[in-house]
């Protein structure tokens, strides 16, 4: 198998952020970048060589994006299956086909895991009102009801905390088959990112700890400060899985932590990944360039951390109702780095992020939450 070398074409599904920061790297290693989005002002759009502006779910359009690449990846799991496999007529597809299937549907992706023997919650498959109910009857009514296709940022489930609440989830879900999992008392919710090329060889990056606010991402330190065999056991499950669904390119795997050091695996997505932004600053290779190296075959970059850092998501409300965000005062605090999108804003919206550096994550935390808090209004 022959790399993919510099001065090449890399296909990106998606322009979001994921995309733009993917472009970007891509750019600084040689290579041109053609991309596929729904919005023809996508943050992506300033960085690309080509736009192909389409859904995500139009195989055609997916297949016109092929023809011009000499690889092709993506930043986002809403894509067509259907697509894939006819891109993959015209140029490689890492990841592929298979694996999205797999994780597009998280009723699937469950079941895939727990065929595969890895841990997971407790957690049953609802296509109708009653099944739903019997599942969180089930668990005690604590449960998270999720769609089985589509839904993040929380968005697409509904938290399920009493006898009538499971009642409503499945009409709150547009009667869409669900997956119904037991809400599980975590001591931490952590990822692990694993970079896996086509030829072979993984790169694993250290634990990220995550922390969410409203179902969102607020922040994430890298490395997790967790105890070692935890830290060695999330890496091993990780790796095992990327293995397992054939990843090439790069796999997040989201896990829980419960009592006594027991971790489950919570969610797997098969692409660059907020909880690991702060590689930009903390690794010898960033996510976005590994991503790339992957995808080309190259050999991977070194994942090691250099130094602690955080990362804090920067939303909507930062800018809304105000003329100018003093980001300079947020640059003030050491060892901080800004990172914007170009998206308009709204309540909400993931609009970029703030990174910072530390002696120790604790102090990295500390220097990431009091550059966001000279932002906010």
């Amino acid at each position: 198998m022959s790399p993919i070398l510099p001065g090449a074409t890399l296909g990106i599904l998606g322009g979001g952020q994921l995309g733009r920061m993917v472009a970007m790297a891509a750019r600084a290693l040689g290579y041109r970048v053609h991309a596929l989005d729904p919005y023809d002002m996508c943050p992506a759009a300033p960085v690309v060589d080509r736009l192909i502006t389409a859904p995500f779910d139009a195989a055609d359009a997916t297949e016109e994006l092929a023809r011009g690449v000499d690889v092709l990846t993506l930043e986002i799991e809403s894509v067509s299956v259907a697509g894939l496999r006819r891109a993959a007529a015209h140029a490689p597809v890492r990841p592929g086909a298979r694996v999205l299937e797999v994780i597009q549907d998280k009723g699937r992706q469950k079941a895939w895991l727990a065929g595969q023997g890895f841990p997971v919650g407790p957690f049953r498959l609802a296509r109708t009102a009653a099944e739903v109910e019997a599942a969180c009857a089930a668990f005690g009514h604590r449960a998270f009801v999720k769609r089985c296709e589509g839904g993040y940022d929380g968005r697409g489930q509904v938290t399920v905390t009493a006898a009538d609440a499971s009642t409503t989830a499945h009409a709150l879900l547009g009667g869409a088959p669900t997956v119904v999992e037991e809400a599980l008392p975590l001591q931490a919710e952590l990822s692990v990112l694993v970079a896996r090329r086509p030829s072979g060889g993984l790169a694993t990056y250290p634990p990220a700890l995550n922390h969410h606010a409203h179902r969102v991402l607020d922040v994430s330190v890298l490395p997790a400060p967790l105890p070692a065999q935890v830290t060695a056991e999330a890496m091993r499950l990780s790796e095992e899985i990327a293995r397992g669904l054939g990843v090439e390119g790069l796999l997040v795997v989201e896990l829980f932590l419960l009592e006594g050091q027991r971790l489950v695996v919570n969610e797997l997505a098969p692409r660059p990944h907020n909880t690991f932004h702060a590689t930009e600053v903390a690794c010898v290779t960033s996510q976005f360039e590994q991503l790339v190296r992957a995808v080309c075959d190259l050999p991977l970059g070194g994942p090691e951390l250099m130094r602690p850092a955080a990362m804090a998501n920067l939303l909507g409300e930062v800018w809304l109702g105000r003329e100018a965000v003093p980001f300079d005062r947020a640059l003030e605090v050491p060892g901080t780095r800004l990172h914007l999108y170009g998206k308009a804003p709204r309540p909400g919206r993931k609009m970029g992020h703030l990174t910072a550096v530390g002696d120790t994550p604790v102090e990295a935390l500390a220097r990431v939450e009091e550059a966001r808090r000279r932002l906010l209004p």
